[in-house]
């Protein structure tokens, strides 16, 4: 699928094409595709059409809901361009459409880095307590065989002939 802002220039009354411009039709387009996800069952519908074409009937057969309401979920879906309806008849298959998928995981990976960032704290914080671990157990290891010198250590020294008697 063409990307939006690249399939509608907008021309100013100069004559010169107006980024601006064509940011809000991107920004619109962004918004509907986003009001579409923002409906667990319109997500399950993207759900089931993730690579095969179904019926609207096949569809409905999923849901607790009218094929009235199920059709129009599927219209929400055909707006935002995220699913295409082909019509024969009466038939209406309906498959989808990932090219706004995609457009909405550019818009969402350009705020990775405040996640990245988390993540890589939680791994520092993750490796420092196992460090802060191993050593421990390190120490614990050490404490019986230094328990045991001090003991020896700690003994009153008695000659063999006193404990003979």
């Amino acid at each position: 699928m063409m990307n939006m802002s690249s399939a509608l220039r907008v021309i100013t009354q100069d004559g010169e094409t107006s980024e601006s411009a064509s940011a809000a039709v991107t920004e619109a387009h962004l918004d509907q595709v986003f009001a579409a996800l923002s409906d667990p069952i319109r997500r399950r519908i993207l759900q089931l059409l993730d690579g095969q074409a179904l019926l609207v009937s096949e569809l409905a057969s999923q849901f607790n809901i009218s094929l009235q309401g199920v059709s129009r979920h599927i219209q929400v879906l055909v707006r935002a361009g995220l699913v295409q309806q082909e019509r024969s008849g009466r038939i209406n298959r309906c498959s989808l459409e990932a090219g706004p998928l995609m457009e909405a995981s550019v818009w969402l990976n350009r705020y990775a880095k405040y996640w990245q960032g988390q993540f890589d704290l939680l791994a520092a914080t993750l490796a420092q307590i196992d460090e802060r671990r191993a050593a421990e157990a390190a120490a614990q290891q050490a404490r019986p065989q230094d328990h045991e010198r001090q003991s020896a250590s700690r003994r009153p020294n008695v000659s063999r002939s006193k404990r003979r008697k």
